[in-house]
């Protein structure tokens, strides 16, 4: 079963940092995720909310904040936002990493920078896989970057789930730990699909999604 550092090691380190992604390839977490905005200055930065209130000590909404604006504020223990292109250059191919797809038209830059980055770094196009619950910006991504595994969120898998998947050429599904039962995870896999469950924090549920036989589990305690 695949381990997954849920916007890095999240329990131990502030979420979608770089002590957090470095703390979880110290944990030896096979992949990492994290999730990507586009700021008004243009740059993808690595963030899970629209806005920065939660997460730092500013406030305002990602998109109408520039980088500069954004660096400024604390994300925890003195930590910056990181831009994706930061976040790449720390992993640097240490761990898998699974690019959640965000805010709007963030899939451009998205496959802007992976490509940029398997030309010119380690990262191959095995490496990564990209997500998100915005299914029209997935396609989007899918069509300018077809060699780059797709990953389906969702919260509730519905049962024409096969569709939204093949249209992608997905490789995984991405769904729920509450949701998923025995039949629902037999039926993914009998369709050809990898099964990933979001948020497995605890003993418990962790032996409950191996019983499940899912193929990986995203947690913030990898």
């Amino acid at each position: 079963m695949l381990i997954i550092a849920h916007r890095g090691a999240s329990g131990f380190k502030p979420e979608n940092t770089i002590t957090s992604f470095l703390r979880a390839i110290e944990l030896e977490a096979k992949m990492i995720e994290f999730d990507v905005h586009v700021c008004k200055s243009g740059e993808a930065v690595v963030i899970h909310d629209f806005d920065v209130d939660r997460t730092t000590n500013g406030k305002g909404i990602v998109s109408e904040l520039t980088l500069d604006a954004l660096k400024k504020f604390d994300a925890g223990d003195g930590e910056q936002i990181p831009t994706l292109d930061e976040t790449l250059n720390e992993i640097n191919g240490k761990s898998m990493v699974n690019i959640e797809i965000k805010g709007k038209n963030s899939y451009k830059i998205v496959a802007e920078t992976i490509k940029k980055q398997i030309d010119s770094s380690v990262w191959e196009a095995d490496d990564f896989l990209v997500s998100s619950f915005n299914h029209k910006d997935l396609l989007k991504f899918h069509k300018l970057m077809p060699e780059i595994k797709i990953g389906v969120l969702f919260e509730e898998v519905p049962e024409n789930f096969h569709v939204i998947a093949q249209k992608l050429n997905a490789y995984s599904i991405n769904a729920d730990t509450a949701f998923l039962s025995k039949e629902i995870v037999e039926n993914i896999h009998l369709k050809g699909y990898k099964i990933f469950a979001y948020t497995v924090n605890n003993e418990d549920d962790k032996i409950k999604m191996e019983d499940l036989n899912v193929d990986g589990i995203f947690t913030n305690y990898p």
